[in-house]
């Protein structure tokens, strides 16, 4: 396949990696520091399931500079989100199949606002990775996974052809005929696993362990869940209970990407997250406390390290 991956960073520049090692002509759009080192080294990622390091010059500046693709896949952060759909919707990729790998749930009602909704496939990945330098993404752990879906018949052919593809790199991917219901199960665990290790700046082991840390992380997720089934998702009632579940299984010093931008001074995903849930819970009339106050605090961070810190 041809496969154009905007943003580099940990999720794109690692399944990008794989895809590429694995024979598919990947694209990487990218800037800065790490465009110029992708340019002259190629990528390298580092990983538990081996290392990966694609071709120099496997990497452009603009999404204009992308000479034609078969899927186009999303990794940018969040408030880069309707930048991308514009360029996107101005170049010769306008109606190519996209697919977003971002967090949350907002991202494809703010792409659909520049690009036509039947190109826009549906899609989660589970993931922990980051950029360690520029040219370089470490993948934490071995966790490696991508589930998508069609949203319109039209769009269930390149939806297998790119799960052959993943298949092929050693990726773990499955195609979900419900992938909104996915993206939903997969905000209410961002949604705690990231409000929790930045709230605490220590990773999910401290959180789980401490009662009342544990607790916080609980009714985070269980507010995303009564969101999400007063919007009509069929979430199960006790689904935050399986989730804390699940966060007992993880590596105890998994954190999230928005701790990691915490502690490096970046910007913050909060207002699609804690902030997400809490604005969505006002306009449905569900209460959202504990997201709403963790929103609260990390609100001098949301644009990077206040001035003074």
């Amino acid at each position: 396949m041809r496969i154009a991956i905007v943003g580099a960073g940990g999720v794109g520049g690692y399944f990008g990696a794989r895809l590429a090692a694995a024979g598919h002509e990947v694209t990487f759009v990218a800037r800065g520091r790490h465009l110029e080192a992708v340019r002259r080294s190629g990528l390298l990622v580092r990983s538990p399931l081996g290392d990966v390091r694609t071709s120099p010059g496997s990497v452009v500046e603009s999404v204009a500079d992308v000479d034609g693709a078969d899927l186009v896949i999303v990794a940018v952060k969040l408030w880069d989100t309707d930048d991308v759909a514009r360029q996107l919707g101005a170049s010769e990729l306008a109606g190519t199949p996209v697919l977003s790998l971002q967090n949350g749930v907002h991202k494809d009602a703010v792409l659909a606002r520049r690009l036509p909704p039947e190109s826009l496939l549906g899609g989660a990945c589970f993931i922990s990775a980051f950029i360690e330098e520029p040219g370089v993404v470490r993948h934490n752990g071995t966790l490696q996974r991508m589930v998508f879906g069609a949203r319109h018949p039209e769009q269930e052919p390149v939806a297998r052809q790119f799960l052959h593809a993943c298949t092929e790199a050693g990726v773990d991917a499955e195609v979900s005929a419900d992938v909104d219901r996915v993206i939903w199960e997969k905000y209410v665990f961002l949604v705690g696993h990231s409000a929790t290790t930045t709230a605490v700046r220590r990773p999910i082991g401290v959180v789980r362990s401490h009662e009342r840390t544990r607790v916080l992380l609980r009714d985070v997720m269980a507010e995303a869940v009564a969101v999400a089934r007063a919007s009509g998702v069929a979430l199960a009632e006790d689904f935050a209970e399986r989730q804390l579940a699940f966060c007992d299984t993880l590596p105890a010093d998994m954190t999230s990407s928005m701790h990691n931008d915490l502690e490096h001074g970046h910007r913050l995903e909060l207002p699609w997250l804690s902030g997400g849930v809490a604005d969505l819970a006002d306009e449905l009339g569900v209460p959202a406390p504990r997201n709403r106050t963790v929103a609260d605090i990390l609100a001098p961070y949301v644009d990077g390290a206040p001035s003074g810190a």
